[in-house]
């Protein structure tokens, strides 16, 4: 059985976050494990409140699990404060054995919930930058790719520049800027480090009818570490990944009075 490992804050909707990671998991094959970074306090509408879990037990959290189980890839979502970002980053040093490869890692940059509620404090963004150079992905969507790396994002031009920032300035493989909030067609930039240099492609995208959909970026990244811990190469899993999620957008489903939930396929 392959394991994968989310690290991400608790969203009681079951729509995004850690929840929504483990159903992904599931769903794809994998078991899922997990490490709570924050509590919410939220509905399907806004985010009500946000509640960071104590550094130390952040920490301890990942000291233990990865003393006993050794996860096959890895994902880090919502971690709210830089405290808590460099808990992170002192639990994961129990992934650097000398017996076994260091599993690849998904950093999923949540810097703001869809209301505008900030999720991850301003002073912590450097910290972040030392979990992203050791990612294998990282997958901002325009916004988040803006504010990593001070690119305008509102052309291709612009994501391709903010891509190679990311990758060439902060030290991670790949990057993968997601293109809903775009104006026009939603085309996703892959881009990420190949033999002859840096490779840029670009996913065509397509708008789905309906209102609001919870959890997409949530899900999109927990579907490709979930492809990553079966052993998939990089861009398969992201094949694959866009793929599951488009099918989950659109089963989605009204469970509140806000924004609906994905249907896993």
């Amino acid at each position: 059985m392959r394991i994968a490992l989310s690290i991400a804050g608790s969203d009681p909707t079951g729509g995004a976050g850690l929840q929504l990671d483990l159903q992904v998991f599931r769903s794809l094959g994998v078991h899922g494990a997990g490490v709570a970074t924050a509590l919410t306090v939220q509905d399907t509408a806004k985010v009500h409140q946000v509640l960071p879990v104590f550094p130390s037990v952040v920490t301890d959290q990942l000291r233990v699990l990865l003393r006993d189980i050794a996860p096959h890839a890895l994902k880090l979502g919502m971690l709210a404060t830089d405290d808590v970002v460099r808990a992170v980053s002192r639990g994961l040093a129990e992934l650097e054995h000398p017996s076994r490869p260091t599993p690849p890692r998904v950093v999923d940059p949540v810097l703001l919930a869809s209301d505008g509620t900030p999720l991850l404090e301003r002073r912590a963004w450097d910290a972040l930058g030392e979990l992203i150079r050791e990612a294998t992905l990282v997958t901002p969507n325009l916004p988040e790719a803006e504010a990593l790396s001070g690119q305008d994002c509102s052309d291709h031009a612009g994501v391709e520049r903010a891509a190679r920032r990311i990758i060439q300035d902060q030290g991670a493989q790949a990057v993968l800027v997601k293109g809903g909030h775009a104006a026009g067609r939603p085309d996703d930039c892959l881009a990420l480090r190949g033999v002859e240099g840096l490779e840029i492609h670009w996913l065509e995208g397509r708008r789905i009818a309906g209102g609001p959909v919870h959890g997409t970026g949530c899900a999109l990244a927990a579907a490709i570490t979930a492809g990553l811990a079966r052993g998939e190469a990089l861009r398969a899993a992201v094949g694959h990944a866009r793929a599951f999620v488009a099918l989950a957008i659109e089963g989605a489903f009204q469970a509140g009075g806000g924004a609906r939930l994905l249907r896993l396929p």
